[in-house]
C-alpha cells in the first residue's frame, strides 16, 4: 500500500472530499478593455479570480506529476485571450475566460469573476461574476 493510499484509507467515511476546486486568484493583466473614448487603445488594470471544481477523476490522486492540473495552461490561456484581442466589457471577457475552462475535461463548475480596480479611488474594484454554481 502506497502512502497516499493508507492515508486515504485512514479517511472516515463522513469526511471522505466531496468537492475539488482548483484556483487562479487575483491575476493582474493589462487589457485593452472599455467603450469609452478615452479606454480605447489605453490597457487597463484588470484583475481576474477563476475557481474551478473537477470530478475526482480529474483531481490528482497521488504524487505524480502526470496527474497534475497545469497552472501554467490556465494562466497562459487567459493571458492570450487578453493580448488576442480588445474588448468593450467584463462582461464579455469573462465569458471568453468561462468558455475557455468549461472546454477542459472533468470540469463540473466553475466561478470566473474579474475586477477593474483602478476606476474608482474609493471603490477596491468595479467587475462582473459568472458561475455555474
Amino acid at each position: 500500500m502506497t502512502h497516499e493510499s493508507a492515508a486515504a484509507a485512514a479517511i472516515p467515511a463522513q469526511l471522505a472530499p466531496r468537492s475539488f476546486r482548483i484556483f487562479l486568484d487575483g491575476l493582474d493583466l493589462p487589457v485593452d478593455i472599455g467603450f469609452h473614448d478615452f479606454e480605447v487603445g489605453a490597457p487597463q488594470r484588470l484583475r481576474v479570480t477563476v475557481e474551478l471544481w473537477v470530478d475526482e477523476a480529474h483531481f490528482p490522486s497521488s504524487d505524480r506529476v502526470a496527474e497534475a492540473w497545469n497552472y501554467d495552461l490556465l494562466r497562459t490561456g487567459i493571458l492570450r485571450l487578453a493580448e488576442g484581442r480588445r474588448f468593450n466589457l467584463q462582461e464579455t471577457f469573462a465569458r471568453e475566460i468561462y468558455a475557455l475552462i468549461a472546454a477542459r475535461p472533468g470540469v463540473t463548475a466553475i466561478r470566473v469573476v474579474t475586477s477593474k480596480p483602478d476606476v474608482y479611488p474609493d471603490c477596491a474594484g468595479v467587475g462582473v461574476e459568472i458561475s455555474s454554481t
